[in-house]
């Protein structure tokens, strides 16, 4: 896969889980979500895979809001990148592992970090 191929098909990936119809549906982020998930959200707390999955099906708004900008992709290994950029609105830095598996792209771990914008 060429480079800008890659960056637009995870930047599709991130902005599915920033959609707030897709983060109502388990089964759709489940399906994005590598098995072994876990983020450190904006303000240090640890969620599991499935905590995630829960907080977002009770909760699918967007803390910051759904507006991507300075995204980056920086290959780790073949079938791993590392994505980083930003919601200015609420102010947040997000980055987020993507792993490669037999079913496509899934993330495997995400931080949002808050910041005064």
């Amino acid at each position: 896969m060429k480079r800008a191929e890659l960056e637009a098909e995870i930047r599709r990936l991130e902005e599915r889980l920033l959609d707030p119809k897709v983060r109502a549906d388990p089964e759709a982020v489940g399906a994005l979500l590598d098995p072994e998930f876990t983020e450190i959200g904006q303000y240090g707390r640890v969620w599991t895979r499935a905590a995630i999955l829960a907080a977002l099906a009770a909760d699918p708004s967007v803390a910051g809001g759904s507006i991507v900008q300075d995204f980056t992709v920086r290959r780790v290994t073949p079938d791993v990148v590392l994505v980083t950029y930003t919601l200015p609105d609420g102010g947040s830095r997000r980055s987020s592992l993507w792993r490669k598996r037999d079913a496509g792209w899934q993330m495997l771990f995400h931080q949002g970090t808050h910041f005064d914008p």
